[in-house]
């Protein structure tokens, strides 16, 4: 694994490299179709370990994404160097790699980045200029949302190259979302 140092002050960022199982989409024969739609889209999706993010990450797969599309996972760390935090990360990143093209036979493209999560997300989304920004919410209440701050609400209000849609969590029970 290589780590890239690009603007190293501010923020460290490892690629990861997805296993080779995963087989490539054909482009699709679609005559009557946009360009767009054949070309693809970039949809950037913010994940995490936690269930809320899965579920924004699900939401994406079905609700979202075509063939064609390229989903750029990214997931926001505290310190790329250390190989545990990595290593997880990039566990995680395989697995949902292998799920979207099972789901929605989509292309993935995966990230791990050293920072502070919304001013990271923010910066990917103006680095790629994706179709749209995915998250999920932390699940916290209004009260430690307002005082401890959310990086769902911060990405919302900063990020200016791209809609972003935060997906609600799921409460027990509720499958009307997915």
């Amino acid at each position: 694994m290589e780590t890239l140092m690009e603007n190293e002050e501010e923020h460290g960022r490892r690629e990861v490299k997805l296993p080779s199982l995963i087989p490539l989409v054909p482009e699709p024969e679609l005559e009557r179709e946009t360009g767009e739609r054949r070309q693809g889209r970039d949809i950037l999706i913010a994940v995490d370990h936690g269930p809320n993010s899965k579920h924004a990450f699900d939401w994406a797969l079905i609700h979202l994404c075509r063939l064609a599309d390229t989903l750029h996972l990214i997931h926001v760390v505290s310190s790329v160097k250390n190989e545990l935090v990595y290593e997880t990360s990039q566990g995680l990143m395989e697995k949902l790699a292998v799920e979207a093209i099972q789901v929605a036979m989509v292309r993935t493209v995966a990230r791990i980045v050293e920072g502070d999560p919304g001013k990271v997300i923010c910066k990917e989304a103006e680095r790629l200029k994706p179709a749209v920004v995915v998250m999920g919410t932390r699940g916290r209440s209004i009260i430690q949302s307002v005082l401890q701050g959310s990086v769902s609400e911060y990405c919302f209000h900063n990020c200016k190259s791209a809609p972003v849609v935060i997906v609600p969590r799921r409460e027990a029970g509720d499958e009307s979302l997915i």
